[in-house]
């Protein structure tokens, strides 16, 4: 324990007022404070806190102390956690994440971060092929749709956000409907619709289906594209109905050009998390998580 350790703990008591507090500021112990109090107070050859209800009262060597350590303390603060910033934002941090949600979300999100010197390599796929390469150590975080299974040990995965789901049509499509048989039947009134879908097991669409209606779209499907985005495009263009992510179809919602064709109760979510190896996280990747968890934030439900 250097002298400079003793010091800042002094600080920490006398501006909180009582060891307890200053204990859990710095992340140690009351018993570990209080030694390292004494070990001052040893060397000083003075008392610098009086016990009492009140916590910890400062005695005049103590204010003394006080006003010739507190500027330079705080100073040499303030350049180490500059320094700890300019280090976390060095490197190369390796992401991955679907498409959609990088172009849309995640890389205005993380921009900021590349002027201070930090480089982003995104890898854009499937979530089962991301986690696969993440736990390989291909990557070095992924921004998944699902939890790790519990079969795969060595990663961790952190809620990050929801997504809010919508069954989307044009309003030339969703004319097409019987309301008063969606109302009653919705499988059978939609049943006649092509269904535009993002992969061959139709992943998102079966999910809304079971979610909704109770079993698995008996739709024809008219097109399989693994991209979100392309799926937006052929349901505008008047390919079939399918289900996505809010925050990608709103603006087509906003323009009229789609309609949300079956309104629920509570809307479907699906929590994405943020997923790493097991262990300890590099400083520029807790870097990215934390300017990701302080964007989303703002986001609310996607």
């Amino acid at each position: 324990m250097s002298d400079l350790d003793l010091l800042a703990t002094f600080l920490e008591i006398y501006r909180r007022g009582s060891l307890t507090a200053a204990a859990a500021a710095l992340g140690v112990s009351q018993p570990a404070v209080s030694g390292q109090l004494a070990r001052l107070e040893s060397q000083l050859g003075s008392v610098l806190f009086e016990r009492s209800r009140r916590g910890a009262v400062p005695t005049p060597r103590a204010h003394e102390l006080a006003r010739h350590i507190a500027s330079p303390l705080d100073q040499l603060r303030g350049a180490l956690a500059q320094d700890a910033e300019r280090r976390s934002r060095q490197g190369t941090v390796r992401l991955g994440a679907a498409g959609e949600l990088t172009a849309s979300r995640l890389v205005p999100a993380l921009a900021p971060l590349v002027s201070g010197g930090l480089r982003l390599d995104f890898t854009l796929g499937l979530a089962d092929d991301l986690l696969s390469a993440l736990a390989e150590g291909e990557l070095d975080l992924v921004v998944s749709s699902i939890r790790p299974p519990a079969g795969r040990r060595g990663l961790v995965a952190m809620p990050f956000v929801d997504e809010e789901f919508v069954l989307v049509a044009t309003p030339t499509t969703a004319r097409s409907v019987d309301q008063g048989r969606l109302a009653e039947d919705p499988l059978a009134a939609l049943a006649h619709l092509p269904i535009v879908a993002y992969g061959p097991e139709l992943p998102i669409v079966r999910r809304y289906w079971r979610s909704e209606f109770g079993r698995r779209p008996p739709n024809p499907v008219s097109m399989t594209v693994p991209d979100l985005r392309a799926v937006l495009a052929a349901v505008v263009a008047g390919a079939g109905i399918s289900v996505l992510p809010r925050y990608l179809a709103e603006p087509a919602l906003a323009a009229g050009s789609l309609e949300v064709l079956h309104h629920t109760q509570v809307q479907p979510l699906n929590t994405l998390y943020l997923v790493t190896p097991s262990g300890p996280t590099p400083e520029p990747v807790t870097l990215v998580q934390r300017q990701l968890r302080r964007q989303a934030e703002t986001w609310g439900p996607l």
